[in-house]
């Protein structure tokens, strides 16, 4: 996509690179823009897979909120969800039990844009233009006031965001606000790129990625990405790279977990 819709807000600078319309395109989604497709295609250059890699995240987040559904959870906060794709949140929370509520939460105005036309005419879904950053602003919000009862189990989806917050802006204590508004039996979610396998690709993927864009990412290790469970109980299999966790009979687990960057888990809230 090139010609700016009329979806587009007025005042968007669609010429610079913004990390959910890149994740869009490797998606195979059509909701970006030359400046999003060259710093993709930039990255495949240095990472063949990415575009599997964002598959597997999105297959990940798909399997993580049937499972909470599962375990009886009705209603679901997506923090930084992105533009929005095939399977959905809602639609995956809504045909696993009817009624379910999502809310979901985005800073960039493109994506909030576009979210807005998808869920027009559904009560129970809403999306909140907000930064990740500000936990109370999110959590006051008319629409999360009207669709999420705190009293009650929440799943608090991240589905690599946490990246996008720099060590400075402290991203653990971003997580324990929301875990501290949660009742005990919801359920965290989330993803996070790591380098740890393979450091010199990683440093490569960090240098073009953020050369490009305004929102620097950062890979973590292991250590600091399970500080993010910290007050949950991870259930299994524990911390892992995206395919491993819980596939199902359809979901293809081959070859070598680290070549899928993100490592990922669930939580529940003790």
């Amino acid at each position: 996509m090139t010609a700016q819709p009329s979806w587009v807000p007025d005042g968007i600078d669609t010429s610079k690179a913004n990390p959910a319309r890149v994740y869009d395109y490797w998606l195979g989604g059509s909701h970006n823009f030359r400046s999003d497709q060259d710093l993709a295609r930039a990255i495949i250059a240095v990472e063949p897979n990415v575009r599997n890699v964002a598959r597997a995240n999105r297959a990940f987040l798909d399997r993580a909120v049937r499972f909470m559904s599962q375990a009886g959870v009705r209603q679901f906060i997506d923090l930084g969800s992105g533009i929005p794709t095939e399977r959905n949140v809602h639609e995956v929370a809504q045909e696993a039990a009817a009624g379910t509520r999502v809310v979901y939460v985005d800073i960039d105005e493109v994506a909030v844009a576009h979210s807005r036309l998808l869920l027009e005419g559904n009560p129970d879904a809403a999306i909140v233009h907000a930064d990740v950053r500000d936990p109370a602003k999110i959590l006051g919000d008319p629409a999360t006031q009207l669709l999420i009862d705190f009293d009650q189990p929440v799943g608090l989806l991240l589905a690599s965001v946490l990246p996008f917050l720099s060590d400075g802006e402290d991203p653990w204590r971003v997580v324990a606000e929301f875990r501290d508004a949660m009742a005990a039996g919801g359920f965290v979610a989330l993803s996070h790129g790591t380098q740890e396998a393979k450091p010199e690709v990683g440093q490569a993927l960090e240098k073009v990625y953020n050369t490009r864009v305004a929102i620097q990412a950062t890979f973590r290790p292991r250590e600091e990405i399970l500080r993010f469970f910290d007050g949950f109980s991870l259930v299994d299999p524990g911390l892992v790279y995206t395919p491993l966790w819980r596939p199902g009979p359809d979901d293809e687990v081959s070859g070598d977990p680290c070549d899928f960057w993100l490592l990922c888990g669930v939580g529940k809230k003790r």
